[in-house]
């Protein structure tokens, strides 16, 4: 008997598809499998006939369409799962692919692991539930993940390296090495639609050169050890940090907590990338220079000082070069100490010295993008390898004026300050950038990445008798 075939309800054992070209429509072929239907050239030509005069019957009949009951594209043929075993359109020698390609194009078939994957376009993820998941920056430095509570999502975060429930504020933390794996597992999740509400890219990109930044902790032992012993330990805590984030970092301690001492720190952990050079104010040359000679006994001739011309005290016995002198002059000691004032008269020079480690003090001098110094120091500061900026005063509550000191650690992550003004200074007509928006996640993100910010009444504690006494003084 003839082998009625319906190809709007296909039987339950032929589940591939073939996508028949120019067969589409209400009740069209769909795309079955070649594999799973197993049919010989002349078998299919006999569909193909079948299949276009079901549909000229079709159009000639639109007009009782209305009122008849619906059709499939194949009217007078059922298929059953019975006829389906005795179809006598079965036989041992399938159609081949080629076969297949040169009729009806290019056939693509559908893997069991491609449809079991929830984002790999599968129709069924239409009917999974939907759930979001908001990624922000913890104050503690760390990634942090607020969503409604989902057990699949629950297991999913056990699989995130080093993650961790915080149970007070409701969130899943986990460390920014972990963002990508992270991301990975979640989009996995089976049976749930996940949308990622992503970091900003801007935070991306920190996040990522943060990471790639080598670990330099293993130094620390190189610190003199009449060096280490006088250091108080949230000193101790800020030079590891500056070498835990590559030794490119700004210190940004309250005034009086031996920022200078916690420099030199870290430069003595850097011995073998000397020479060294110290941008100051010009107020701060010789102080630097003493502390220096104090702190890392080195001869007094191999810590030289820039002036701007003669004169002046010099009981130290340092060795001084100035700047108003004609000609070219020579910046080879072991310390060699600036001021931002001189650096655009010198920035040749300074590049082509080379300099790998680089201390800037008070680098709130940098603030202003337009500035001659600025723009004269940036690339000087850019091209070497380690950089530790300080400031007692960082704008925290104007944040353009931190752009350029960004950008001076992380050139790559900070350079565009339209991207930049926009997410942090309340950008507004004309590029003024004068105010501040998501202060809180910019504030958060330099402390996971390049800042490090202590104040006297959190480490009162930790200060000298002499000095706690002090500190509670002007506290009070």
């Amino acid at each position: 008997p003839p082998l009625t075939l319906s190809l709007a309800k296909t039987a339950p054992s032929q589940n591939a598809r073939l996508k028949m070209a120019g067969l589409g429509g209400a009740g069209g072929w769909g795309g079955l499998d070649d594999d799973d239907w197993g049919l010989s050239e002349e078998q299919y030509a006999k569909l193909e006939q079948d299949a276009y005069r079901a549909i000229a019957e079709r159009k000639a009949s639109s007009s009782a369409a209305s009122t008849a009951p619906a059709i499939s594209p194949l009217p007078h043929r059922a298929l059953s799962p019975a006829a389906t075993v005795s179809s006598p359109l079965r036989n041992e020698h399938p159609a081949s692919r080629v076969s297949l390609e040169s009729r009806f194009g290019k056939v693509e078939s559908l893997s069991p692991s491609r449809l079991s994957q929830p984002n790999a376009g599968n129709h069924s993820q239409g009917s999974w539930p939907k759930i979001s998941i908001h990624l922000f920056l913890h104050s503690s430095g760390v990634i942090a993940a607020k969503f409604p509570y989902n057990q699949k999502l629950v297991d999913a975060f056990h699989k995130i390296p080093k993650a961790s429930w915080n149970g007070k504020e409701r969130v899943w933390m986990f460390p920014p090495t972990s963002l990508s794996i992270a991301e990975e597992v979640l989009h996995a999740v089976p049976g749930l639609v996940v949308e990622v509400q992503k970091l900003d890219p801007l935070v991306q990109r920190a996040f990522a050169a943060a990471v790639a930044a080598k670990d330099l902790r293993g130094l620390y032992d190189k610190i003199p050890t009449d060096v280490e012993s006088k250091l108080m330990p949230f000193q101790r805590d800020g030079v590891r940090f500056a070498l835990q984030h590559g030794g490119r970092v700004l210190i940004a301690d309250e005034m009086g907590l031996g920022k200078t001492l916690q420099a030199i720190a870290v430069a003595s952990c850097l011995h073998d990338a000397w020479p060294v050079l110290v941008i100051s104010p010009s107020s701060l040359r010789l102080h630097w220079a003493s502390m220096i000679q104090q702190w890392l006994n080195i001869p007094t001739e191999d810590i030289l000082v820039v002036l701007p011309q003669t004169g002046g005290s010099n009981k130290a016995g340092f060795r001084l070069v100035y700047s108003n002198t004609k000609g070219d002059f020579h910046l080879d000691g072991v310390f060699n100490v600036i001021s931002y004032d001189v650096v655009p008269k010198i920035q040749s020079t300074l590049l082509d010295l080379d300099f790998k480690i680089i201390i800037a003090d008070e680098s709130h001098f940098l603030k202003n993008g337009q500035a001659k110094r600025t723009i004269a120091s940036l690339p000087v500061l850019q091209k070497a390898q380690f950089v530790v900026l300080l400031s007692g005063t960082p704008a925290l509550s104007r944040p353009i004026e931190l752009f350029t000191q960004l950008q001076a650690l992380y050139p790559t992550v900070y350079n565009n300050v339209n991207e930049y003004g926009n997410r942090y200074c309340k950008g507004g007509y004309f590029g003024l950038y004068q105010g501040a928006s998501n202060h809180e996640e910019l504030h958060n993100l330099m402390k996971a990445t390049v800042m490090i910010r202590r104040l006297k009444k959190d480490v009162l504690s930790e200060l000298p008798v002499k000095r706690r006494q002090q500190g509670l003084s002007r506290l009070k």
